[in-house]
């Protein structure tokens, strides 16, 4: 059926809602090649992010390579889009995906707020595209605000590409076109976490009217992108597709030499509530939109502590403070207090089937959490900190035996991570394989830090303190690979252990207290014996090991690894300098410092953990031989298995010496500058960055296809920044560091 899309006005606004180049518009019938090819996420390196600082507007967007990346809704871990972006053609010699075919540069109109403008010129030079982004703090709606440029005088044709993965993956989506509402609708139906199925519906928008529209399957005939680059016209306009698949929508709008125009994409469980939202953003303006969205992240900030010196007179390092901040403001999921994500992506997604609900780093780690609220802590967002505590002690934590993912988590404990909702409803694969007991130990950290003395939280704490006593010191450690005695896990353990005794005494249970505090003096005069060799591969072969699973760390057993089996007393990491940031061993150690050498022995690329930039920024890998990262042979991303799979360097490692460095009374500044150096164009510290000159995946010092932000290193920024203005670690426990004498 052909039909003519109708024209309405909104007076006294100057929006034009939905209207058409010369007043029609053609759509005929149905698409019927179902039902597309795979879907897969974005890259993980997002150069742009944000949300409302309000809790009624349920939505985040994400931007990577240019153009609109996951938009996630009703939740921080429900991604709703593999991308939108911008097809721009002449009608006859070319037609140009935006992400491909633009150069981009990414700015923030104000640095004290989460809002960024993206200017994309064509490297033909032919045309520029800027847009702006927020979302609506009264809905949930993401606006743009476009600015279409010709820069050569020519006349273009302009699509808006929409490529949905509904309710956490596209491979079951819907897609029609609402003539009422001139908009393109999309919906999906998942059983999301806590096993109930939820449908979730989008309503795409722009202020001009769609002169011309299509629904159809990605990679088939019908998708718009496919029908242009055939002939560089819009042949098929199909209304609605004939069953559910990966389906894709695009929309025309005129455009000419200089042309500004909004688009809204608003989201509901309904049809009637998701048109809703978009339609009233739009009557609502971008500039409203817009003031309203930058005066509630001005006042976040304004509610914080003023930028440290350490970081206020430099650009860079100052940006990079006010983004993490926010960052981590906007990790935190609306409907459920505390619930702050890893991160909003999926490390290397361009690489991650999306064909179904996949949660990547948008989920909940016990120990990203805490690193996350001590960074907000350091800042003044104490509230923030303590709805994350107790987030963890009344969503997260395990009351009775729980399946995880191959395993069974026991009462007291924590999983490896859960969705924003916690363990209730949660599947065995959503809690993962294996418990950490760093994230037990760290949560009762937290609870000490942020003041929960009461009752009903230490009838919880004393279950966990009881089940570290019985379970450790032995555990799957930080990097979540290995199973033994880490020190960085077992440092966790006995602060834990300490805080719990703090606990326990402010509620009157001084035998538990005593108990546990001698299991933590206990376990610290044993770490030595069972973690450090005198056998080591590396400078005077005396250090801390990374793990030993024996606790004999100068016999002949290994820790294998893609590449290889090797030594356990060759492979060294950084976890040892939690002994000194939690207050267990003094600064000045002789251990500790005889560890750090090694972890700069210069070796090969791959084994090697620190690494020194030209321009003096510090960097470490993870541990000789890490894996997780990209491959040095074809840039592939980490999921793909390619050859020469090697995991980069992490910036949130040089925070973490930097903190070192500041309680040895020494200056931190290069490690801080290092961890603002790392960040991309949007100020986000990234998980990973390059770590070699001579293969040229990406630049030197800059950010992977790996987690961007990454929250964990966003708190430790935040940390080291305020840490250094002190002069001493503000997240070192004191009632730890009274315990030892540190």
């Amino acid at each position: 059926m052909i039909r003519w899309k109708a024209v309405l006005a909104c007076a006294g606004a100057g929006i034009l809602l939905a209207g058409a180049l010369h007043g029609t518009a053609l759509a005929a019938g149905t698409a019927t090649d179902c039902c597309g090819g795979g879907a897969s996420w974005a890259t993980g390196d997002k150069s742009a992010l944000g949300t409302s600082a309000t809790t009624g507007s349920p939505v985040w967007f994400t931007v990577a390579d240019g153009v609109t990346s996951e938009v996630f809704y009703p939740r921080a871990d429900v991604p709703n889009m593999q991308d939108m972006q911008f097809v721009v053609t002449d009608g006859a010699s070319f037609v140009d995906l935006e992400r491909d075919a633009t150069n981009h540069v990414v700015s923030m109109p104000d640095e004290k707020a989460l809002q960024y403008t993206v200017t994309n010129t064509a490297k033909s030079g032919k045309y520029r595209i800027t847009t702006g982004y927020v979302t609506d703090p009264a809905r949930a709606t993401l606006v743009t605000n476009t600015r279409f440029q010709s820069l050569d005088g020519g006349s273009y044709r302009l699509y808006l590409l929409a490529n949905p993965s509904m309710a956490g993956g596209g491979a079951n989506d819907n897609a029609w076109w609402d003539a009422g509402a001139g908009a393109l609708m999309a919906s999906g139906t998942e059983t999301l976490f806590g096993g109930a199925a939820t449908t979730v519906v989008s309503a795409l928008r722009v202020s001009t009217g769609f002169t011309a529209h299509d629904n159809g399957y990605s990679g088939a005939a019908s998708d718009c992108l496919t029908d242009l680059r055939a002939d560089r016209n819009l042949n098929n306009q199909f209304d609605t597709i004939s069953g559910t698949g990966n389906v894709v929508q695009c929309g025309q709008i005129p455009v000419g030499a200089d042309t500004m125009f909004t688009v809204a994409l608003g989201y509901g469980g309904t049809a009637a509530s998701a048109a809703s939202a978009a339609s009233a953003s739009l009557g609502s303006g971008f500039a409203s939109v817009s003031a309203s969205y930058r005066g509630g992240w001005n006042s976040y900030v304004g509610g914080l502590k003023p930028a440290p010196a350490s970081v206020s007179g430099d650009t860079q390092r100052r940006r990079a403070y006010y983004v993490a901040a926010m960052a981590l403001k906007t990790a935190e999921d609306k409907q459920h207090p505390g619930a702050s994500v890893a991160g909003l992506a999926t490390p290397w997604g361009n690489y991650t089937n999306g064909d179904q609900l996949n949660d990547g780093y948008h989920r909940v780690w016990g120990r990203d959490l805490y690193q996350q609220a001590t960074g907000l802590l350091a800042a003044g967002d104490g509230a923030q900190a303590k709805r994350m505590a107790r987030f963890l002690w009344n969503s997260q934590w395990v009351g009775s035996p729980t399946a995880g993912d191959g395993t069974t988590y026991p009462a007291g404990s924590f999983p490896r991570y859960s969705p924003v909702s916690g363990v209730a409803g949660a599947s065995a694969q959503q809690l993962g394989c294996c418990e950490q007991l760093d994230q037990d130990a760290d949560a009762i950290l937290l609870a000490w830090l942020t003041g929960l003395t009461d009752a009903s939280t230490y009838a919880k704490v004393k279950t966990t303190a009881n089940h570290i006593v019985s379970s450790g010191p032995d555990t799957t450690e930080r990097w979540e690979e290995q199973y033994g005695k880490s020190p960085s896990s077992v440092a966790a353990e006995i602060a834990g252990l300490v805080a719990a005794g703090a606990l326990a005494r402010a509620n009157g249970d001084t035998a538990s207290a005593t108990a546990w505090e001698s299991t933590a003096d206990s376990w610290r005069n044993s770490l030595a014996g069972w973690t450090v060799t005198t056998s080591g591969y590396w400078g005077g072969h005396t250090y801390y090991e990374r793990l030993d699973r024996a606790g004999n760390p100068n016999d002949g057993a290994t820790i294998c690894f893609d590449e290889g089996c090797f030594y356990e007393h060759d492979v060294t990491d950084f976890g040892f300098l939690d002994l000194v940031r939690l207050g267990i061993r003094p600064a000045g150690d002789a251990t500790i410092a005889n560890s750090v050498a090694p972890t700069a022995a210069a070796s090969d690329g791959n084994s090697a953990v620190q690494v020194t930039l030209p321009n003096g920024d510090v960097y470490f890998h993870r541990y000789p031989h890490d894996n997780y990262g990209e491959s040095t042979a074809n840039c592939g991303g980490w999921p793909a298995g390619g050859g020469q799979r090697f995991g980069r360097l992490w910036p949130v490692l040089s925070g973490e010496r930097g903190q070192y460095e500041l309680a040895n009374g020494r200056s931190a500044a290069v490690y801080l500058k290092s961890m603002a150096d790392s960040a991309n164009d949007g100020y986000f510290v990234p998980e990973q960055v390059w770590d070699r000159a001579d293969v040229g995946c990406f630049g030197l010092g800059r950010p992977t296809g790996s987690a961007g932000p990454l929250m964990w290193a966003e708190g430790q920024y935040l940390r080291l920044a305020q840490s250094m203005d002190a002069g001493h670690n503000l997240d070192t426990p004191s009632i730890v560091k009274a315990r030892y004498g540190t």
